[in-house]
């Protein structure tokens, strides 16, 4: 029984039970397929939503203890603000503007940009495909690619990182807009999805915003080519998304937004492209990287720095910092500090 609870992530009194608990997740739950909420959350997602809460809520007192200000664009928002306004606001006030993305050759190059402005400006912002630390439990796009916890002065964006960059880009954008209206939940945003055009639910109301703020944070409207150049609607899908650093399917959405399709044009053509990125993200292997590169991502820099120079001045105990970075041996939580330029 115990071997059956360790490899199913599970307590072993719950196998004790009449019947299984109910396990619900502890913020909003916006992931819905054709306007049906999916299925209930599987333990790698809860546990990740736990360990960020943890997260949290240590640099929530952290923020407290040294009198931090406010993040003042939480909830700045509303859901019934005109998307082009909010989106040209959080442009402005990250600085991710189109001029300056010209600068970047890939869209990895664009997310590490982005993230580093979202965590100048007070967002803690947390990347990776795994729960903690441990390699063997991988994240799942297909079941959620971002999710968003609320707080004043501790504001925090998750992005599955086992997801395409192109994927984390848009993902990130609509975890921006959760953060202007000052709205947490767990999302899987696909902007274009033929389910887009049904549902009247408030979530969904909100979702569909988000997804339109985040389409024009990263794609505005005036820029958006009045014609195709061709040779083919491939070509100009991948020339635009590297434009842009966003995903073709972005691209294609953003093409019907200006009148560039009918909508049975447009359906035919987002099965079509929806299954090409189905086919090249399969078939494109990822690495993991250096350890000390990628780390303070999966933590965020901004966390990491606060919780290492706290412990490194005795307020925090070892232990705990430990468990909340994911480390085990002192070497490796120094050398992390070193890496951060704080021990």
């Amino acid at each position: 029984m115990e071997k059956f609870a360790r490899a199913t992530y599970t307590p072993v009194g719950y196998l004790l039970m009449e019947r299984p608990p109910a396990e619900d997740l502890p913020i909003p739950d916006f992931r819905t397929v054709r306007d049906t909420a999916v299925a209930e959350p599987s333990p790698n997602l809860l546990d990740t939503i736990y360990i960020c809460e943890q997260r949290q809520e240590w640099y929530a007192g952290f923020a407290a203890r040294h009198d931090l200000d406010p993040v003042p664009f939480v909830g700045s928002a509303r859901p019934t603000d005109p998307p082009a306004i909010v989106a040209n606001t959080m442009r402005e006030t990250l600085g991710f503007t189109y001029q300056a993305r010209q600068q970047y050759r890939t869209w990895s190059d664009a997310l590490r940009s982005l993230i580093d402005l979202v965590e100048d400006n007070g967002v803690m912002v947390m990347v990776s495909g795994i729960v903690g630390s441990n390699t063997h439990r991988v994240l799942d796009p297909k079941e959620f690619r971002g999710f968003t916890l609320i707080d004043d002065r501790a504001p925090l964006i998750f992005i599955n990182g086992a997801d395409t960059k192109a994927a984390q880009i848009f993902t990130m954008a609509h975890e921006l807009a959760h953060i202007w209206a000052g709205q947490p939940g767990v999302d899987k945003p696909e902007l274009g999805s033929l389910d887009e055009q049904v549902g009247t639910e408030d979530r969904r109301a909100l979702e569909r915003w988000c997804n339109r703020v985040a389409a024009e944070f990263l794609v505005p409207t005036e820029l958006v080519p009045a014609a195709l150049s061709g040779p083919t609607l491939t070509d100009d899908l991948d020339r635009l998304a590297r434009q842009f650093k966003v995903s073709t399917l972005v691209v294609l959405r953003r093409l019907f937004d200006t009148g560039a399709f009918d909508w049975d044009d447009y359906q035919s053509a987002y099965v079509d492209e929806l299954t090409r990125v189905l086919d090249l993200a399969e078939n494109n292997g990822r690495s993991g990287g250096n350890y000390y590169n990628t780390q303070p991502l999966r933590v965020s820099r901004r966390f990491a720095k606060a919780l290492i120079s706290d412990t490194l001045e005795g307020q925090t105990l070892h232990r705990h910092a430990f468990q909340l970075l994911g480390v085990r041996k002192p070497a490796t939580f120094q050398a992390f500090g070193e890496e951060l330029g704080v021990a």
